[in-house]
């Protein structure tokens, strides 16, 4: 048999695994290759001239150009997202004050009569003038000036008539130089009540034009206003604008000339048959922080009436009060008083205290040596250690009401004393003390600046509780005490106030030093 013969010959036989066909022996290799292994890059950092290369490369050149657009777009955006923030956020506008708004008004009492029999009595108070300016007084209320039968239609006969006149119009000169406004008390000077208008026109013209003539007078004298009481017959509408056109005449956007009115009861009389807001016709009330009594007032009476002013302001109001002490008190609330008298919205107005007004008893004590010598030498120290404290705490209440704003025109905001929860320094347990009045406090608030003053009327000493203090920032720094014997930074959850104590602190929050 041939070899080749049939299909499936011999040499046609396929392979195990292989395909089988025609000429395929010679084409299909006889072993299966393995697969070539991928190759394996590893890394290495690119060398300088590499990177140089990648670098300078149109894509990079696109990445940083979108970096740096990127980053300014993010910072314009912050910034105005920051000025959005500041502008719609609620914050504190500065009042723009009068002088007046901003004056401590001080009181003081001439005595004419003296003057007339010699004395060096109204130049005493010129050579004082520097004085009072350096404590913080900005203006004076002249008391006595004028007899109080005098009728205000002869104030300007009777003032050209007096001897004294050359002495006051050089009082009012040594007061510009000293930079102090002077004001004059017209209060109960006018005796003359006006029943029949209608049976009286010709008279009482001739009264509003001598009355006119009157102001005139004194405001070109130098005169920065009047005062006159809510009892006095000038207390009326129609006299009131008749004063507030003289006194537009002589005013000018630097100096106002005002009209002072004090208020004699616990609430200020209306305007007779008023159409008119008060605020408009006077400038400043002066209220009586105590009311007026005949007999010292007690603890209680003296706390009473505190809380009653306190819980008053935080209603009112739109006309600029001015607050004096007013009734009688005993002597170791006199500090206190002073205190909350300076402490309070609108402008203080102090009442003649030698232990403020020291240059007027120095010479009184030069002239008294022999008693000096009789006095035991402690007790005169103690005294002018008493006074010269006295005077630091009016001076430093002075200063801090003159810059603080939240003490010019800050919110006021009366805070109520847990009574049933006062501590005593002595045993540190909850004690209660029916018969001495509660810590009384409050906060003059302006922006995130808040000082608290606290008054303990009673006769016991008190601290503070921890619930009540719990709302408000727990640190903060001394700024006054009655004694002026704090100093430094304080907590109010270990605070303690003495027998008769004021404090006020500024508060502020941890990390914060504003």
């Amino acid at each position: 048999m041939p070899l080749n013969a049939g299909e499936s010959g011999y040499g046609s036989v396929p392979g195990a695994g292989l395909s089988g066909g025609v000429g395929t022996s010679e084409t299909a290799p006889l072993l299966i290759p393995e697969p070539e292994p991928e190759p394996v890059y590893e890394w290495h950092p690119m060398a300088r001239a590499e990177l140089e290369a990648a670098a300078g490369g149109p894509g990079w050149r696109r990445v940083r150009c979108y970096m740096v657009v990127l980053f300014w777009f993010t910072w314009v955006a912050m910034l105005a997202v920051s000025i959005s923030i500041i502008v719609i956020s609620p914050r504190p506008v500065g009042r723009s004050l009068t002088w007046w708004q901003r004056s401590l008004f001080y009181e003081l009492q001439l005595d004419l009569e003296a003057q007339a029999e010699g004395s060096d009595g109204i130049n005493a108070v010129c050579e004082r003038l520097p004085y009072l300016k350096s404590l913080g007084v900005s203006a004076l209320i002249l008391e006595g000036v004028f007899q109080k039968k005098t009728s205000p239609s002869n104030l300007t006969v009777t003032a050209e008539n007096m001897e004294t006149l050359a002495q006051i119009q050089h009082l009012l000169m040594e007061s510009y130089k000293a930079d102090l406004k002077v004001m004059l008390d017209f209060c109960k000077v006018d005796p003359l009540v006006l029943k029949d208008v209608a049976g009286s026109l010709d008279k009482l013209s001739n009264q509003s034009a001598a009355l006119q003539h009157a102001l005139r007078f004194w405001l070109e004298q130098g005169v920065a206003g009047f005062l006159i009481c809510d009892t006095d017959a000038a207390y009326s509408e129609e006299t009131l604008l008749e004063w507030r056109s003289v006194l537009e005449e002589f005013s000018t956007r630097e100096e106002e000339r005002i009209v002072v009115v004090k208020q004699t009861g616990d609430a200020l009389l209306p305007l007779n048959d008023s159409s008119h807001s008060n605020v408009t016709l006077v400038n400043v009330v002066i209220r009586s922080i105590l009311p007026h009594s005949d007999h010292p007032l007690s603890t209680q009476e003296v706390a009473d009436a505190i809380k009653t002013q306190l819980q008053t302001e935080e209603e009112e109001e739109d006309i600029w009060p001015s607050w004096t002490v007013g009734g009688q008190t005993s002597h170791e609330l006199k500090r206190l008083l002073l205190v909350l008298m300076m402490t309070l919205p609108g402008s203080p107005a102090i009442q003649y205290n030698e232990e403020i007004d020291q240059t007027q008893t120095e010479p009184l004590e030069r002239g008294s040596s022999q008693k000096e010598r009789d006095e035991p030498s402690n007790a005169h120290r103690n005294k002018e250690k008493t006074r010269s404290s006295v005077l630091a705490l009016f001076t430093t209440l002075s200063n801090s009401k003159a810059r603080e704003e939240a003490l010019l025109y800050g919110s006021l905001t009366f805070l109520p004393f847990n009574t049933s929860s006062n501590f005593s320094s002595s045993t540190n347990a909850t004690v209660s003390f029916p018969s001495s009045p509660p810590i009384l406090a409050f906060l003059r608030s302006w922006g995130c600046v808040h000082f608290l003053v606290l008054l303990n009327v009673g006769a016991k000493p008190q601290s503070l509780d921890p619930v009540w203090a719990q709302n408000l920032p727990e640190t903060g720094v001394f700024v006054a005490s009655s004694g002026m014997n704090h100093l430094g930074s304080t907590s109010l959850r270990a605070l303690t106030l003495q027998p008769h104590e004021a404090m006020v602190i500024k508060l502020f929050k941890a990390g914060s030093y504003s």
